[in-house]
């Protein structure tokens, strides 16, 4: 049987060993999209600094399969006031990405440059190339941000809450694209989001936490569980439809 990208076993997470969620087993394979889901405060941030190794679990392992390395997975995280008005031009962002493959070296291959160009234009972003990165909308900005970690990652994306703050047809044309990479590219998609609906009608798989592990699924059997109920405020005949 082929190994899991990612294998959680009895894992847990917390700060100043006070845990903020656990009892977590759950596996992720190359293709997978899996949504997270929950209330605030529900553990799903910090899960995710887990999988990225930015915090060390509490207890339990998390097993990396497949030959999946940290540098293969790019990550785009909630954005801050701060990260809106960072001054830098569109191509320096995008390019930052390339860092995570030149173990932090400042210095850009051609190869770099052309996969960062590549990224811009499938983002839909080249035009804006020498733009300042704090003039563009939201919407803008994180087709940047997207474009940067796709230049870091290859074969997993990590998603905090990517459609924060954008308005509707901007969240649904990202949502689009998010869709486009795991579909076409077969990469692996963790995401985070209040979108309940938006990202049900793409995901494979639903990870449900309340500072544990309520379910762990496919999508049909996440939407046919009680724990669906509350979220999608009874509508799941409209993710179904939508799908």
């Amino acid at each position: 049987m082929k190994s899991s990208l990612i294998r959680c076993e009895d894992l847990s997470f917390g700060y100043d060993a006070r845990r903020v969620v656990g009892d977590l087993n759950f596996s992720i394979n190359q293709g997978d999209y899996l949504a997270i889901v929950g209330e605030n405060g529900s553990g799903k941030t910090t899960l995710l600094k887990g999988l990225l190794n930015l915090i060390k679990p509490l207890s339990g392992q998390v097993i990396m399969g497949q030959g999946l390395e940290y540098k293969n997975i790019g990550y785009l995280p909630q954005q801050s006031q701060v990260q809106r008005g960072f001054p830098a031009s569109v191509k320096e962002v995008v390019l930052s990405g390339c860092l995570n493959r030149t173990a932090f070296i400042p210095r850009y291959s051609k190869q770099d440059r052309r996969r960062a160009k590549n990224q811009m234009e499938r983002m839909g972003i080249l035009k804006l190339s020498q733009s300042s990165y704090r003039d563009l909308s939201g919407g803008q900005q994180q087709r940047v941000l997207l474009a940067r970690a796709l230049c870091a990652a290859d074969r997993m994306m990590i998603m905090d809450e990517p459609a924060s703050g954008l308005d509707p047809l901007v969240s649904h044309e990202l949502y689009a694209l998010i869709r486009e990479l795991n579909k076409e590219d077969n990469m692996t998609i963790i995401i985070v989001s209040h979108d309940i609906h938006c990202v049900l009608r793409d995901a494979s798989h639903v990870l449900h936490l309340k500072g544990e592990q309520l379910f762990y699924g496919s999508r049909e059997d996440y939407i046919d569980s009680e724990y669906s109920h509350y979220l999608l405020a009874g509508h799941t005949e409209c993710v179904v439809a939508e799908n």
